[in-house]
């Protein structure tokens, strides 16, 4: 069976692509920061009994992904999706990244976390991905991380830009090793990040990028892709 890995998976969109690659038949491995706390992601471990492997994993802590890279070395990936991530402050809190009431602190924590993290993730998973049939990195990215979007919401806005031009770099570098990565947008989903103004049910976000993984090819690593399959301008 194919094996997928899938970090940030206690909630939300990372929750969504464990519980449906599951259901597929796929062996997941679900990564967070507090596997302890995260009983929706054992309830469906236990339901799909042998499929899904909880694992920690924080982004922030470069030693738990090399704890756990170390842990999974002989283990083929066929796909890794880096789908943990931060938005910051909003809302209320919103003037916290913000033009003239930034609070800098969280800014680097939100890069730290949205570019950081993905990339040291992949350098230390990448041998598992080249050692699997598929060999693909997908970042999960957002709209807002492309210049043709205006909204000023500066710590979040960067670090996805910043993520994408790592997915396009990636690309460039990992083409000769047969890996294909690329960043997908997955919509405004209505997650604990998305907020209850969101649109989109996870069901439809995740299904959408799961088609785009299964098609998707050499040929076209480094692209940006929202979930309907537009590939988006950065």
């Amino acid at each position: 069976m194919p094996t997928v890995m899938v970090t940030g998976a206690s909630r939300g969109i990372g929750y969504e692509f464990a519980r449906q690659y599951a259901a597929d038949g796929w062996d997941v491995i679900a990564t967070c920061r507090n596997p302890e706390g995260s009983e929706y992601l054992y309830e469906i471990a236990r339901k799909y009994d042998g499929r899904i492997t909880v694992e920690r994993l924080d982004v922030l802590d470069f030693g738990s992904i090399e704890a756990l890279a170390e842990k999974l070395k002989d283990q083929p990936i066929d796909i890794l999706i880096n789908n943990a991530g931060i938005m910051g402050p909003r809302r209320d809190e919103l003037a916290l990244q913000s033009f003239g009431t930034m609070d800098y602190e969280i800014w680097t924590r939100i890069l730290r976390t949205n570019i950081f993290g993905p990339m040291r993730v992949a350098e230390c998973f990448v041998g598992n991905v080249e050692a699997s049939e598929k060999k693909m990195i997908a970042n999960v990215s957002s709209r807002i991380g492309s210049n043709s979007v205006k909204a000023p919401v500066f710590a979040y806005g960067t670090s996805k830009a910043g993520l994408n031009k790592v997915t396009t770099l990636m690309a460039e570098v990992l083409r000769e090793r047969g890996i294909s990565v690329v960043a997908l947008c997955p919509g405004h989903v209505k997650t604990h990040l998305g907020g209850v103004d969101a649109k989109i049910e996870p069901l439809e976000s995740i299904n959408g990028m799961r088609k785009i993984m299964e098609e998707f090819t050499i040929e076209r690593t480094g692209e940006y892709i929202n979930y309907e399959g537009n590939v988006l301008p950065f």
